[in-house]
């Protein structure tokens, strides 16, 4: 099973008087770095976000791990929801999501669900920041595993 060490997200939003609010689309890029298989890949990827009400993002990202052998893809489908707090600049947040990964043979694909907690932090009427924890649950084979790591991101509005 793969290892994130870094996992970085840098985001767009279209202008509005906050960041979560209905209508809103996010466009981001993925940049990091992964263990898998022995082997440290570089991943790159692309996601979209769309908030259907206040507080609530529906999306999809894809990531594509490049540099060493087998050749690995992701496609991912989160659900996030900020949970507003009166008069304060930051919003905790939960969210779902599920991944398809997709291996080169001989190697199997798998699938992995998971949640995610954390704070986001509005640094200006059309910007954020979010830190936060991802824990994944993935059955590969007859096996089940689960692990956690952080999860940092930026948001910007333009």
């Amino acid at each position: 099973m793969k290892k994130t060490i870094l996992f970085l997200l840098f985001s767009s939003l279209i202008y509005a008087e906050t960041p979560f609010e209905s209508g809103n689309k996010n466009f981001g890029l993925t940049v990091g770095t992964d263990n898998s298989f022995g082997n440290t890949y570089t991943v790159v990827g692309a996601n979209v976000n769309y908030y259907v009400i206040d507080n609530l993002s529906i999306g999809a990202s894809y990531n594509a791990f490049i540099g060493d052998s087998p050749n690995i893809n992701e496609v991912t489908v989160p659900v996030t929801y900020h949970i507003p707090i009166e008069g304060v600049s930051y919003r905790p947040y939960i969210g779902a999501f599920y991944n398809q990964t997709f291996i080169d043979a001989p190697l199997n694909d798998y699938n992995i669900f998971g949640g995610k907690i954390g704070v986001s932090l509005q640094t200006s009427i059309n910007s954020f920041m979010s830190l936060g924890w991802v824990q994944e649950f993935s059955t590969s084979d007859k096996n089940q595993k689960k692990k956690g790591y952080p999860q940092i991101s930026a948001g910007f509005s333009f």
